[in-house]
């Protein structure tokens, strides 16, 4: 390990000293049937889309739930944020959004988290401090930083998650704003979520090295890799990322390593990487993960774990229920979220502009 390399990681380490919510019987059973039910929700999706009534773009999470599970057990929900790319179904329902209402918000319906104009590259809740569902690549990781600017200005304690895929990180913007949020000491704990490909291109293919968290080491920022496929991995790297942020200490960037068991989206073939890779990484399912745990401890039977599954199956149910329910827009709502200022400085100077001839119409 390089000399500076080691510096960041024992700075990281004089920190860690845990006092979280333990992991306890019931915090596993909540991962289970939080999990779960993520898991059916984004399959139903799948099955809604090729029905035609999930429209446009639609990127599933299946495989990456320790993630959230992990981090909103570090958090403070009560006043913690939380911003994320495109692929942003799960991480909403993790911080609080009625599942319900995702599923609207997908199809398009008037009860959906943005009325149902944002669909499913775009939900949204200012309730539970979730800022997007983001369809520009590496777009969000500037606002998540400005989030956590405002957080420091007005001194709310409070920290911003901002995640970001593997591809994100290849744009200018990250190291903007890497610069920036060490310069300011913004309580933010940036998240690459690395599940091996950016659309079809492998990571090993779009740098000189795999190691995606090295990039924090040049601003000194604390840096590190964790076993996203373990939640109780995630939720240690979190919480020490989340406190040290939250003493006024500065950012960390964490390489969360996951890995996703279905395409990009659903018009990817996945030409890149074969059937027997991706069993070999569904050995290391999270969900499995945390049913093993359950029944090493002897915090649940096999029935106890039948009868959750069954009550996400039921409750997925209920969200397509209420989805068909649900009306679509009314077409005049397009004007809804449109808006102007009447005393816009200089708008006099541009309607005469665009309303005077031009030179040749003056001949």
């Amino acid at each position: 390990m390089h000399i500076i390399e080691s510096k960041i990681f024992l700075i990281f380490a004089s920190y860690f000293k845990t006092t979280m919510k333990e992991f306890s019987k019931e915090v596993y059973l909540k991962w289970y049937e939080d999990m779960t039910m993520w898991r059916r929700f984004e399959d139903k999706c799948r099955s809604l889309y090729l029905k035609q009534k999930i429209r446009g773009f639609l990127h599933l999470y299946n495989g990456q739930e320790a993630i959230p599970a992990g981090f909103t057990h570090a958090m403070d929900l009560s006043k913690d944020s939380m911003i994320t790319a495109y692929r942003c179904h799960i991480h909403p329902m993790a911080m609080g959004v009625d599942p319900k209402r995702i599923m609207a918000e997908l199809c398009g319906k008037a009860t959906g988290t943005s009325k149902g104009m944002g669909g499913s590259m775009h939900i949204f809740s200012k309730e539970h401090r979730f800022y997007g569902g983001h369809g520009i690549v590496g777009g969000q990781i500037p606002l998540g930083a400005g989030i956590a600017f405002a957080d420091k200005y007005f001194d709310r304690k409070a920290v911003n998650i901002c995640f970001m895929g593997d591809g994100a990180v290849r744009q200018g913007s990250l190291h903007e704003t890497f610069n920036m949020a060490m310069n300011w000491k913004l309580p933010v704990v940036f998240v690459c979520e690395n599940n091996g490909y950016a659309m079809g291109t492998s990571v090993k293919r779009t740098a000189n090295h795999e190691d995606i968290y090295k990039l924090g080491l040049g601003y000194e920022m604390p840096c590190l890799p964790v076993d996203a496929m373990d939640p109780e991995k995630v939720a240690e790297a979190a919480y020490e990322a989340i406190e040290r942020a939250r003493r006024g200490d500065g950012p960390t960037f964490i390489e969360a390593r996951t890995y996703r068991y279905r395409g990009h989206s659903m018009s990817d073939a996945e030409p890149y990487r074969t059937k027997e890779e991706v069993a070999q990484y569904k050995l290391e399912d999270p969900i499995e993960i945390v049913k093993s745990r359950l029944l090493e401890n002897n915090w649940a039977t096999e029935q106890d774990l039948e009868a959750i599954d069954e009550k996400s199956r039921a409750f997925v149910e209920e969200c397509i229920e209420f989805m068909e329910q649900s009306p679509y827009p009314d077409a005049s709502q397009v004007y809804d979220f449109v808006y102007s200022q009447g005393n816009y400085p200089f708008l006099d100077k541009f309607c005469l502009l665009y309303t005077s001839p031009s030179p040749r119409d003056r001949g």
